[in-house]
């Protein structure tokens, strides 16, 4: 089950930020005996790879803090992050031990489906929220949100790798941060149709 977990807190980050875990799953397979990659995923300990990954990352922290920029990069992004997601859950073995499951690991796709999905519902909200916070501040909160999303992937990388039963926790509280920011998104736009609709006075 730590498997799964593991799986799970990766593929969140990677929702976040597509880069950061693959980094760290590539870096830790690498210099550490906590990630073992499976057969298929050796690619993702090459340092070449990684160096291409690193510069990839960097592009992505510089254009995510920008007004405007961000929304186009998480537009591309839409398709980097689910695939990043997908990448980061099967290469940690999670889905061949979920649960020690014959099934899953004669069907590696299952484990390509939950990252997706996890990190695709990751960069939904992200997606959603950042326009309004963008307007909202005059596009201060760009980089100062951008940040924290970093900082969170990287953290929840970790927290993943070293203490997978912790991802439960932060799973709940970003789950618990979603609902609320998708609270204050509809009614951000709820005021704005509303002002829209009063003839100026």
């Amino acid at each position: 089950m730590l498997a799964a977990l593991t799986g799970l807190g990766l593929s969140t980050a990677a929702g976040l930020n597509a880069y950061i875990p693959l980094l760290v799953v590539g870096v830790l397979a690498n210099v550490t005996d906590s990630v073992r990659l499976p057969d298929g995923y050796s690619w993702l300990s090459n340092w070449g790879v990684l160096a291409v990954i690193a510069v990839l990352l960097v592009a992505e922290m510089v254009l995510d803090k920008v007004p405007a920029v961000d929304s186009v990069n998480d537009a591309i992004q839409t398709v980097v992050r689910p695939a990043s997601g997908g990448v980061v859950f099967s290469a940690t073995n999670a889905a061949a031990e979920l649960d020690h499951s014959t099934w899953m690991a004669e069907n590696p796709w299952a484990g390509w489906l939950l990252g997706i999905v996890m990190a695709l519902a990751v960069h939904t909200v992200k997606s959603v929220a950042r326009p309004v916070v963008n307007v909202s501040t005059a596009g201060v909160g760009a980089p100062v949100v951008s940040t924290a999303e970093d900082a969170g992937s990287l953290g929840m990388s970790l927290i993943a790798v070293f203490l997978p039963v912790l991802v439960v926790v932060v799973l709940l509280l970003l789950a618990v941060l979603a609902w609320w920011l998708l609270r204050r998104v509809r009614r951000y736009r709820a005021r704005r149709r509303a002002a829209r609709g009063h003839p100026p006075g």
